[in-house]
């Protein structure tokens, strides 16, 4: 249950803006990386101090700073100061237990994302906060650890592919926010291979094994949807918002995202309902199969009511009984007993109930 809720928080005392890390340590050294770039120039390096990045503010050119590692305190908060972020914005940026949300803070707009992957050894989601700050030239990206899926991005600028050098920071964020969303569709790509392993599973042989992956696939599920469905009011929320850091030829793209969004909503529901169904199919099948035996137990019960009759007439100890002087009593005992049981099982082959 950690997963799907989590009561993780500040202290009700703690003031409004305080920087408190929340959430997993992934590494002790965090990473700055810069790129500073137009469509004829690039600079990329990495940074030592977070103060090596202030003279870019004012860039004319699009600036990307990029954290692996939230939980520096000091060095966050001298960009936040610098770059005149909200301390509410700063707050969200180091609690990696949000959901994903949008702020439009007129100099600057914040996007709380979520960086899913899927493990392919442990067979579950994987979920990493990404924040992101879109100013007039520039974009700050926020990341709980090193390794993503923007490095497609950064080759992108180096090589000058495509329209990322040409277009703004809003045409970055927008190409971030991409990056998201399109690795959802492999993550649901490796999910919809299992489910469809477990439901040919289920039907040919319904163990307690399969229930217990039912379960377990469920909870992602329920898990993957929390993630995503938010994700898709912030970038409906993007797409309406009017700001003056978004250019009208990036709307265009940012609604491309939205529909990819909402494939991926459709998408985890209906897996979600696939997986409920797989519920009810196993329990269906263990009712069956339970009524199954039971049907079998009852015939064979049947059969021997009549048996047993007949054995307990002749096994009373009267003196008197007339067969027990006959010379073929005990032949005709039994093929008495064989005819009767025959004939039961021609009357429930004939009734369909074999």
């Amino acid at each position: 249950m950690t997963r799907l809720y989590r009561r993780v928080g500040k202290s009700a005392r703690t003031v409004p803006g305080t920087l408190i890390h929340i959430g997993k340590r992934h590494s002790e050294k965090i990473k700055v990386t810069l790129f500073n770039f137009d469509d004829k120039n690039l600079e990329e390096k990495e940074l030592k101090d977070i103060e090596e990045s202030f003279t870019y503010k004012d860039s004319p050119k699009v600036t990307w700073i990029n954290f692996d590692g939230v939980h520096n305190l000091d060095q966050i908060e001298k960009l936040g100061r610098y770059f005149n972020l909200h301390p509410l914005t700063m707050e969200d940026i180091v609690n990696t237990e949000q959901r994903p949300k949008m702020e439009d803070f007129e100099q600057y707009l914040y996007f709380l994302l979520k960086m899913l992957k899927y493990d392919d050894h442990g067979r579950e989601i994987e979920s990493e906060q990404i924040s992101l700050i879109l100013g007039e030239n520039y974009v700050l990206s926020f990341q709980e650890k090193e390794g993503d899926l923007f490095d497609e991005i950064r080759e992108r600028i180096r090589n000058s592919k495509g329209r990322i050098r040409s277009l703004g920071a809003d045409y970055l964020t927008y190409a971030l926010m991409d990056a998201i969303v399109d690795n959802y569709f492999i993550m649901l790509e490796k999910i919809g291979d299992e489910v469809e392993t477990m439901e040919g599973d289920m039907v040919s042989n319904p163990d307690p094994e399969i229930l217990r992956r039912i379960y377990f696939h469920k909870r992602e599920i329920i898990f993957l949807r929390k993630s995503i469905w938010p994700q898709r009011e912030v970038l409906s929320k993007l797409e309406r918002c009017g700001s003056t850091l978004i250019s009208e030829p990036v709307i265009i793209y940012i609604r491309d995202v939205y529909d990819h969004s909402i494939q991926v909503m459709e998408t985890v529901e209906t897996f979600r309902d696939m997986v409920s169904g797989m519920l009810d199919i196993y329990l269906s099948s263990a009712s069956n199969k339970m009524n199954e035996i039971m049907k079998v137990l009852t015939i064979f019960a049947a059969i021997f009511i009549p048996l047993t009759f007949l054995a307990g007439v002749y096994g009373m100890n009267f003196k008197y009984l007339p067969e027990f002087n006959w010379k073929w009593s005990y032949p005709i005992w039994w093929a008495v007993t064989i005819l009767v049981g025959l004939l039961m099982l021609h009357y429930f082959r004939k009734k369909k109930w074999l």
